[in-house]
C-alpha cells in the first residue's frame, strides 16, 4: 500500500502546474496560449518574464525532488520504488490531471528526480546541456542531447542495474519524445532559439 501511495503521490506531485499557475499570477494570462503553449520554464521565461520563468525551473526541479524523496519516505529508500517515483513526477507534469493531462516537455522534473537519485550522471548530462545550448542556442536540442547522454552516464558511472539501467532509459526516451514537435520544427528553420527574458 505505501508503495502504491508513493507513485500516486508523486504523479499528483509532478501535476503541480507551477508554470501555469505562475503566468497566469504574472500576467493574467494562460501560458498554454502563447509562444510554444508549454507550461514549462522556457515557454514561462519567454511569455512572463525572467522572474517566473526561474521560478518555474526550481519548482519543477523540486517536486522531482520531493516526488522521490517523499517515496523513499514511504518504501524505506526503496530503490525501485524511488526509480517508478520518478517516472511518475515526470508523467504527472507531462500529463497532469489537473490540466486535463496536457502538460509539459518534463525536462525540469526529470532533473530533479534523477539528480536526487542519480546526481553524478546528472551532473554530467547537464554539462552536455550547457555545451549543446552553447553550440545550438536551442533548449530543446540541448535537452534532447542531454538525455540521449542521460543511459550512458548511468552505465559509466554506476554500473548499475537492470532496473537501473532500464530506468534511465525510458527516462531518456520519454523526454526525447517528448521534444519531438521541437525537432520538426528544428528542421524547419522554425523553433525559436533561447533569449534571456521575453523577446
Amino acid at each position: 500500500m505505501s508503495a502504491l501511495l508513493a507513485i500516486v503521490a508523486a504523479y499528483l506531485i509532478g501535476s503541480i502546474p507551477f508554470g501555469y499557475l505562475l503566468a497566469k499570477l504574472t500576467t493574467g494570462q494562460d501560458v498554454r496560449t502563447k509562444g510554444s503553449g508549454n507550461i514549462g520554464a522556457t515557454n514561462v521565461l519567454r511569455t512572463a518574464g525572467r522572474g517566473a520563468g526561474i521560478a518555474t525551473l526550481v519548482l519543477d526541479i523540486a517536486k522531482g525532488v520531493v516526488a522521490v524523496w517523499l517515496a523513499g519516505w514511504l518504501t524505506n529508500d526503496n530503490p525501485g520504488w524511488m526509480a517508478d517515483a520518478a517516472l511518475a513526477a515526470m508523467a504527472g507534469h507531462s500529463f497532469p490531471v489537473f490540466l486535463k493531462f496536457k502538460g509539459g516537455k518534463a525536462v525540469a522534473t526529470f532533473i530533479g528526480a534523477f539528480g536526487y537519485l542519480m546526481p553524478l550522471p546528472m551532473l554530467a548530462v547537464l554539462v552536455v546541456f550547457l555545451v549543446t545550448m552553447v553550440a545550438t542556442r536551442y533548449v530543446s536540442a540541448a535537452s534532447v542531447m542531454a538525455a540521449a547522454a542521460f543511459p550512458f552516464g548511468v552505465w559509466l558511472i554506476l554500473h548499475p542495474t537492470l532496473t537501473e539501467t532500464l530506468v534511465s532509459v525510458i527516462a531518456a526516451g520519454f523526454i526525447i519524445y517528448r521534444h519531438k514537435p521541437n525537432m520538426d520544427r528544428i528542421r524547419a528553420g522554425t523553433e525559436p532559439v533561447f533569449r534571456w527574458g521575453i523577446s
